[in-house]
């Protein structure tokens, strides 16, 4: 077996070769972890090769471990996810707030949180993330099918066409057929649900940052600091990543930039690696603590 610098077995061959990780394979990590930090530590990780997304059951599970474990001194989230329901990411905020008994809680990031779990990292005091850790766009994106094809497409994207093309008709003197006919393609109602999700996602984020980690600012500054979650004008695509420079210097948030070659860095990668090979490879949804686990999804094998 390759063995590290360290003299510890390369953590990638390491997990290639067990089958079927359980709880106890990954509890001496949250051993570490909470002497690193000094509160507990709990994961919450959905997978990104299966079809799930975070929702509201979720919150029921994180509620659940919680309820089991002493959190006077507050809590540590170690989250991955690709993302999922906004409302469920703000339940799960209000959930971290409300059992923490220093009323804050921790988001640490080894990998990928996007979407949704940006959403919950902004609920945080603060988020700890290594060089390569990276959040991303929170705005909302709507499935909708095209020649007998699902396709995904950003919520403020076609908002804004809808309205441009709106405006241009208006606009025109001449001939506007060419314009009905584009705009025949469009719902009213869902650009009116569109509109609603996008103001929804923003004001979810606003709220949270408000009693949060930009307490004593202004609703119109903190918008104006988190424009590039917001909206993909900046980002261009809502699976580009916002790495922590941006994220701190850029928008204000209150980023903890952690040496990747720290003792923390490498307790917490291994237990990501090992957590998301879980996911990816078992069950598609995983939260756990130093003491209890919670799975859930088609188990494969």
């Amino acid at each position: 077996m390759p063995i590290s610098k360290m003299g510890k077995p390369i953590i990638h061959k390491q997990v290639s070769n067990e089958q079927r990780q359980t709880h106890e394979t990954r509890k001496s990590l949250f051993v570490g972890l909470e002497k690193e930090l000094q509160r507990p530590v709990i994961t919450f990780f959905t997978s990104f090769t299966q079809p799930v997304m975070i929702e509201d059951a979720d919150a029921d599970m994180l509620e659940g471990v919680l309820r089991k474990t002493d959190l006077s001194k507050g809590l540590a989230l170690i989250i991955s996810s690709p993302g999922g329901s906004g409302l469920a990411a703000e339940r799960i905020i209000n959930i971290c707030r409300s059992y923490s008994g220093t009323k804050e809680y921790f988001a640490v990031v080894p990998g990928k949180a996007k979407s949704a779990a940006t959403m919950i990292c902004l609920g945080a005091s603060k988020i700890m993330m290594g060089s390569s850790s990276e959040l991303g766009p929170i705005d909302p994106q709507v499935t909708l099918t095209e020649d007998n094809r699902a396709k995904i497409f950003s919520a403020f994207n076609l908002v804004e066409s809808y309205n441009e093309l709106f405006s241009k008709a208006v606009k025109e003197k001449g001939n506007l057929q060419p314009y009905l006919q584009q705009l025949a393609n469009y719902d009213e109602r869902e650009i009116k649900e569109m509109k609603s999700a996008m103001a929804l996602s923003e004001d979810i984020a606003v709220r949270t940052l408000l009693s949060g980690m930009m307490v004593g600012k202004s609703e119109t500054e903190i918008k104006k600091k988190i424009d590039i979650f917001l909206t993909p004008k900046r980002t261009k695509t809502h699976g580009r990543p916002i790495y922590r420079e941006e994220a701190s210097e850029c928008c204000g948030l209150n980023i903890e930039s952690v040496d990747v070659k720290s003792k923390f860095w490498e307790l917490a990668y291994e237990l990501y690696y090992r957590t998301n090979n879980y996911v990816s490879s078992s069950f598609a949804k995983c939260i756990e603590s130093k003491e209890h686990s919670f799975a859930a999804g088609i188990r494969k094998g």
